[in-house]
């Protein structure tokens, strides 16, 4: 479905949404050329949701079934259009057929693959097809399946997921519905460490490519996400350099060995938007480091975590102090020692 589409990307990038991650598209790209199932491995924040977006958005335009499950006319998967329901047909964009579930211990087998309707099993009888109610996984037919944070999920669901994968059916109690349903899988996973995830089992990480996301590259990727995706008061200006020093100071966090957990790009985006507001309830015109500072407690105090043998002598908001007074200290001499 995909792969045709990009054979012609071959040498270019197709994943203009994000900027940056060269090493991850070309994985990305390389997976999708033959038609495999991806996770993406990865901190929140550093563009796992945006990337599997731009993936659908290069799905080629179709005909379908004016169904909810984008029906191939000559291949129809819901009960409707096999029966001959469904008389209409209509045009849709790869990005109208992204379908997205969010992983949690409350997500349940019946809300990914259906169930059993129990008025139209009366209706129709408990193992017929037009008693089956299809879930989000049908829905993604000749589109893409996008799977938030998979390591949140319970094993059960895990293990449903084994058998659509494998066999492209799937076991709903003592019902099995043949799975026609044909899709890209997505999936995006969060660090171990990270609260309320679950251990992938290994058999379920076999079906998969794993392909991991990092943070940006360097400051100039950085700032131009923030610059392009953060929110702008026109009544504020940001100074560049003022700016650039912040972004810098955040890379900078990311290799700091006092830290176990780092903040991602949505800090920099916090920064850049709670800095604006800042000056602006001061009336003043531009930002400057006093409206940078205010912000750090709220923004990137919780997103960062010290390691065990800090974290009991020092707050993380007076860690940040420290360390972006030592940063500026550090860029103001850089700067007079410039002749």
């Amino acid at each position: 479905m995909l792969s045709e589409t990009l054979k012609q990307y071959r040498g270019k990038d197709p994943f203009t949404d994000i900027y940056g991650q060269n090493a991850a598209k070309h994985q990305i790209l390389s997976a999708l050329l033959m038609d495999r199932h991806i996770i993406l491995v990865g901190a929140p924040g550093i563009g796992k949701t945006t990337l599997a977006k731009n993936i659908a958005k290069l799905l080629p335009e179709i005909e379908v079934n004016d169904c909810p499950f984008h029906c191939d006319p000559k291949k129809p998967v819901c009960p409707e259009c096999k029966a001959g329901i469904t008389k209409k047909t209509k045009k849709i964009k790869g990005i109208e057929r992204f379908i997205r579930l969010q992983g949690s211990p409350d997500l349940t087998v019946e809300d990914v693959l259906g169930d059993i309707d129990p008025m139209k099993a009366l209706k129709f009888g408990p193992l017929a097809i037009e008693s089956f109610t299809p879930g989000k996984m049908f829905k993604a037919n000749q589109g893409v399946l996008f799977f938030d944070e998979l390591n949140r999920c319970p094993e059960k669901l895990q293990n449903a997921l084994l058998q659509v994968l494998e066999e492209g059916k799937a076991t709903i109690g003592s019902y099995d519905v043949d799975l026609e349903a044909n899709f890209i899988f997505v999936g995006t996973m969060n660090p171990e460490d990270f609260a309320g995830t679950e251990k992938l089992s290994e058999v379920l990480l076999d079906r998969f490519d794993l392909i991991f996301v990092s943070h940006p590259e360097d400051t100039v990727i950085e700032k131009k996400i923030v610059q392009q995706k953060g929110k702008k008061l026109k009544e504020v200006e940001f100074p560049d350099p003022v700016l650039t020093t912040t972004v810098d100071f955040i890379q900078t966090l990311r290799q700091n060995e006092n830290l176990e957990r780092v903040p991602s790009v949505r800090a920099s985006l916090g920064l850049y938007e709670r800095a604006q507001s800042n000056a602006y309830l001061r009336n003043k015109k531009q930002v400057d480091w006093d409206d940078i500072l205010e912000a750090f407690t709220s923004v990137i105090a919780h997103r960062i975590r010290l390691k065990p043998s800090l974290k009991f002598m020092i707050s993380p908001k007076e860690f940040l102090k420290k360390e972006f007074s030592k940063f500026r200290e550090k860029i103001e001499k850089e700067q007079s020692d410039v002749p």
